[in-house]
């Protein structure tokens, strides 16, 4: 994988990571917390997906293939 797609996912899990923790402190997701004892499934899967796309990245930008 390309340096710049390792770095693209990188920040993009970054930003998937940062919008799923704020909506998981929002109001909404407080009364389903509430309600149900977990938080949204939104926030949830934004979460999940930010700490993939690191992974991605991180793996993919430090691991080299050989040729």
């Amino acid at each position: 994988m390309n340096k710049s797609i390792a770095i693209a996912f990188i920040v993009a899990g970054i930003i998937l990571l940062i919008f799923g923790l704020n909506s998981a402190d929002s109001a909404a997701s407080s009364v389903s917390e509430a309600v149900t004892g977990a938080p949204t499934d939104r926030s949830i899967w934004l979460i999940i997906l930010g700490v993939a796309g690191l992974v991605v990245g991180g793996v993919s930008l430090f691991l080299k293939r050989k040729t």
